[in-house]
């Protein structure tokens, strides 16, 4: 109960909240997944997250001096008295003081580069939902295990450190102090120095209680900001339309909300009807089915957007020479299968000429699909890279306009039925003479601007830089994109899909005793076609490499792993939301409305051939 140790814990509180502060401040739902070693680095060298790495380290340093004042005796004071050779009083470096201080700064940077590395800012949400204390108890061996573990390696790489550039801060601190160096004690930047048990005991125990109570305050984040919230689904008073889930489930921002929304309307679809009796109701007076058409038109857009994001993927891909040809499904669409009664058909309908391309910056979230989509769209080849090959630019080059392969992948192995500029002219029609021969029309072709001769030369100089940069082999390192990354930035965010997946289903399903006014029929079409033309894009985007194959778990790290593994459980929801719907509905669905590729496909899932 001394004023030191009442102070050291009262610092060591303060150091939690901030800890809290920092977690609340930068979490997200959406994990940040770096497609190369460049883009990692640029995460770790952006200036927010260098303030925070810079706010570890001093929170660190806090922890290791609360540490050495508790453990006292030698650690106690950064600087003794002593008497020089002459008999002339001098204060002395206390090294050992010195080195839990430069210990605790290391293990806090550390802790926030790996977080970075990890993703350990991302909050996942549970599969199977627990009581807050029953899955806190149950993390605790988990969080105990990491951090001993953590505390372990990050000690071991700081004497590694310490040993090599130890006497830079040593120096430094005795110039600023007017400190001495006793010459009788042995220098910690040394073997003989490093080699005490005792300190390298104390060192593990200090990194281990502050990584301990620092996970254990991001453990108490993510278990309380993933709590299960109800929203009501509709209110009397207008005041509190806004706290609505049809409301929620519109809103864009915070990304936070939105993902409760979607988990109470996959919870609500699945237990509860009384509440999804309020979903199928009818606005009074007016009679319109407002809470339905605003929960399925959002559930539509977020399957309208994943659709095309793996659609534009799969083109680039194809596009670089990474792919096989289409499949013959996919070729033999005619022109009656792309007019579908159905708006959200055409939001879901491919575009082969839009080239997803990686964005500017490694932190800038851009969108790739409709007004609807939060997401983050994954990193992909850059034709404009220094790197990119003289073939990849002929292959993706813009085709004049009035050439038949306008609007077509272009690539040499994929083809598309499309309509011919020619077949659909109006003018041979009404002529009497003969049409003319495709090949027979000349196209008018624009002559192109001559470039400047400044121009031209920065041109050149620009080709040879590039060449002479794609040579090297360590920036190739850096460029190179790393295995399965882009098919994990891809599916980061498909936790909406599967809820979206799920409550779309769970209510089709029950519409069909619940629904006594209807209201899901008029949309089942765009249901069924939503659902089967992303389980075509889903199909497709597996047999690219790397998509199928499952990383590895670890089980030393606080990291969020099923991140990771998304798009297997997407693709099994799909499924299940399909079979879900077919198994319900039987034959009844021979009635609905759709494109004849859809219905084969419907018709496999009826026979359970799929």
């Amino acid at each position: 109960m001394s004023a030191s140790s009442v102070f050291s814990f009262i610092l060591l509180s303060g150091v939690v909240i901030m800890v809290g502060f920092l977690i609340l401040e930068y979490f997200t739902v959406i994990p940040t997944i770096a497609c190369s070693k460049i883009a990692l680095l640029g995460q770790l060298l952006h200036p927010r997250q260098v303030i925070s790495s810079l706010a570890h380290c001093l929170m660190g340093m806090v922890v290791g001096w609360c540490c050495a004042v508790t453990v006292g005796q030698r650690y106690e004071t950064l600087g003794y008295p002593g008497k020089s050779s002459d008999g002339q009083p001098q204060m002395y470096l206390n090294e050992y003081h010195l080195v839990f201080l430069l210990a605790g700064a290391f293990v806090g940077f550390s802790h926030s580069l790996l977080g970075v590395i990890h993703n350990m800012n991302y909050v996942c949400f549970q599969t199977v939902q627990q009581y807050k204390y029953l899955h806190f108890k149950g993390s605790l061996p988990l969080v105990l295990k990491c951090s001993t573990i953590q505390a372990f390696y990050s000690v071991r790489n700081f004497i590694i450190v310490y040993f090599f550039l130890g006497y830079i801060p040593k120096t430094w601190i005795c110039k600023t102090l007017n400190l001495h160096l006793d010459s009788s004690v042995h220098p910690l930047d040394s073997i003989s120095g490093l080699v005490d048990l005792s300190l390298l005991y104390h060192l593990w125990i200090n990194a281990s209680f502050l990584l301990f109570t620092w996970y254990i305050t991001l453990l108490l984040f993510r278990i309380f900001v993933t709590e299960v919230y109800s929203f009501p689904v509709q209110s009397t008073f207008t005041d509190d339309s806004h706290l609505c889930l049809p409301k929620v489930l519109a809103d864009k921002q915070p990304m936070i909300s939105k993902f409760l929304a979607l988990q109470d309307l996959s919870l609500l679809s699945k237990h509860s009807p009384l509440r999804r009796s309020e979903v199928f109701s009818l606005s009074q007076p007016g009679g319109h089915p407002h809470n339905w058409n605003t929960v399925s038109k959002e559930c539509l857009a977020l399957l309208a957007d994943l659709t095309q994001r793996l659609v534009a993927y799969h083109e680039t891909v194809a596009t670089n020479g990474r792919a096989k040809s289409l499949s013959s499904g996919s070729e033999r669409k005619s022109s009656s299968e792309t007019s579908v009664t159905s708006g959200t058909e055409d939001l879901m309908s491919p575009r082969p000429t839009f080239l997803m391309r990686t964005p500017a910056s490694v932190f800038t979230r851009s969108v790739a699909g409709g007004p609807h989509s939060p997401l983050t769209a994954p990193f992909t080849p850059d034709l404009d890279s220094p790197f990119a090959s003289p073939v990849l630019r002929r292959l993706t080059a813009q085709v004049d306009q009035c050439s038949p392969w306008h609007g077509s992948v272009q690539s040499p192995h994929i083809m598309r039925r499309v309509p011919k500029l020619w077949s659909t002219s109006t003018e041979s029609q009404v002529s009497s003479s003969s049409p003319p021969s495709p090949a027979s029309v000349p196209s008018p072709k624009q002559e192109p601007a001559k470039p400047s001769f400044l121009g031209q030369f920065l041109q050149n100089r620009k080709e040879q830089v590039k060449m002479f940069m794609a040579k090297r082999v360590l920036i190739m390192y850096l460029f190179n994109k790393l295995p399965e990354a882009s098919s994990q930035a891809l599916f980061a965010d498909s936790q909406a899909h599967i809820w979206a997946l799920e409550a779309l289903s769970y209510l089709v399903q029950a519409s069909f005793t619940e629904d006594q006014f209807g209201v899901v029929q008029t949309t089942l079409p765009s249901i069924l076609s939503s659902m089967l033309h992303l389980q075509e894009a889903v199909d497709r985007h597996f047999k690219l490499p790397h998509a199928s194959s499952k990383p590895l778990r670890s089980t030393n790290s606080m990291e969020e792993f099923t991140y990771k593994t998304l798009r297997f459980a997407l693709r099994a929801t799909l499924k299940t939301a399909i079979y879900r719907i077919t198994t319900t509905f039987g034959n009844h669905l021979n009635a609905v409305q759709m494109s004849a590729e859809h219905r084969k496909r419907l018709q496999q899932f009826l026979e359970f051939k799929e």
